[in-house]
Parts: structure tokens; C-alpha cells; sequence
């Protein structure tokens, strides 16, 4: 699947610890009939096995949205799984190697903190990248801060979409106006709300002001 720049307008990155009896398939699906355009499956805890059975399930429910599907961290699952692609950490596996092993046709994201590992994950093949914790987040403990005004110097460095990661809410996200971003990444943003489809809904509005200005 190739990526075009639009489908990282809402992208939502899974996490089961807020699922409340529901499977993680369903709470994805509410978030795609809200408006997602792309959704990570991020497992941090999950047995191999577990993982890839997951990965085969919600890349099914990605499928029937038309929406691309990307594995974190894991490439093996993601080419076990036949994912649309991959997202890599700085503390992952090199991005260079990780597009080596999953060629060409699929879609390679890097996280990035700085306009030099911006540059060097592009020139390693990477498609997309993200950058964050653009604000608080209590998603992710490791997650550095990066100020607004990097996230703009990374925009400006790059010739790849960059999506902005990172304690992102309906309350903050117009705040990202103007740094040049193609979209948000948004864990509890969506998955901790109680009504997922309409906190889906309510993002991609705004992700949409927040790009169109």
C-alpha cells in the first residue's frame, strides 16, 4: 500500500488497558467508523503468538475500512501478518535494516526527536515520521518533549509527512496549527474515552481545522 499524506490526518494508536470487557477489534472498529484514517497496533506485553493472531484480526477490521494498518515495533509480526507497515522507535531496530527486510511496497514510520534523526530516517527509507511527545503524555513514560518549535524545524527538514505524537487532545490539537504537520497521533485521546467512535469524530474534525490552517 503506498501512502498518501491524508491518511495520517487521524491516526490511532491502540492500547487494550482501557478496553473494559470489549475486544480490542471492536474498540478499533468504533474508532475507524469515527473518522481514524490509519491505525498502529501497539503491544508492549502481548506473547508473540498473541501479537500476530491480534495483528491478523485488526488488520481484517483496517481492511474492511480501507484504511492502512501498521504494526509497532515487531517487524516479524508485521510481515507474519501481512500488516501494511511497520512504525520504529529510535531504541528499535534501524530503520535502514528494517526497510531492507520489508521491502519496498510497505510503509516504514520512524520516531524522531530531533531535525538530525528526522533527516537520517528519511535518507534510510523511512515513509512517515513521528515526532513527540509534542505535549505531557502519561501514555508512554520514555517519551521525550519536543517543542513546537522543533516539531516545525523537523517539517521543514524533511521531505516526508511528519505526524505529531504525544498527550494530544481535542482540547490541545489546534495548538499544532502552522508547524507544518500532516496529522496527530493519539493513544488515550480515543481508547480511554467512553464514547470512542464520537472521540474519533470529534478529533478528525479538528485535526482537519488544525491541517487546514
Amino acid at each position: 500500500m503506498k501512502l498518501d499524506k491524508r491518511d495520517l490526518l487521524l491516526y490511532a494508536v491502540t492500547d487494550r488497558s482501557w478496553l473494559g470487557g470489549e475486544t480490542l477489534a471492536a474498540a478499533v472498529e468504533k474508532a475507524l467508523q469515527g473518522g481514524a484514517t490509519i491505525i498502529q497496533l501497539r503491544e508492549k506485553e502481548l506473547a508473540p503468538q498473541l501479537f500476530l493472531e491480534e495483528a491478523r484480526v485488526i488488520k481484517e477490521v483496517c481492511r474492511k475500512y480501507g484504511v492502512p494498518f501498521i504494526v509497532n515495533d515487531n517487524v516479524d509480526v508485521a510481515l507474519a501478518a501481512d500488516a501494511d507497515g511497520v512504525h520504529v522507535g529510535q531504541k528499535d531496530m534501524e530503520a535502514g535494516r528494517v526497510r531492507r527486510l520489508i521491502g519496498a511496497g510497505k510503509i516504514l514510520g520512524v520516531s524522531a526527536q530531533t531535525v538530525e534523526q528526522a533527516v537520517l530516517a528519511e535518507k534510510n527509507g523511512a515513509d512517515y515520521l513521528g515526532v513527540g511527545a509534542v505535549f505531557p503524555t502519561g501514555s508512554k513514560a520514555d517519551a521525550e518533549d519536543v517543542s513546537l518549535e522543533e516539531l516545525q524545524r523537523i517539517c521543514a527538514a524533511v521531505n516526508i509527512p511528519v505526524v505529531a505524537i504525544g498527550g494530544i487532545s481535542k482540547d490541545n490539537v489546534l495548538q499544532l496549527a502552522g508547524t507544518g504537520i500532516s496529522g496527530i497521533a493519539v493513544i488515550s485521546a480515543i481508547f480511554a474515552q467512553p464514547d470512542i467512535r464520537e472521540a474519533a469524530a470529534t478529533l478528525r474534525k479538528l485535526a482537519e481545522e488544525m491541517v487546514g490552517q
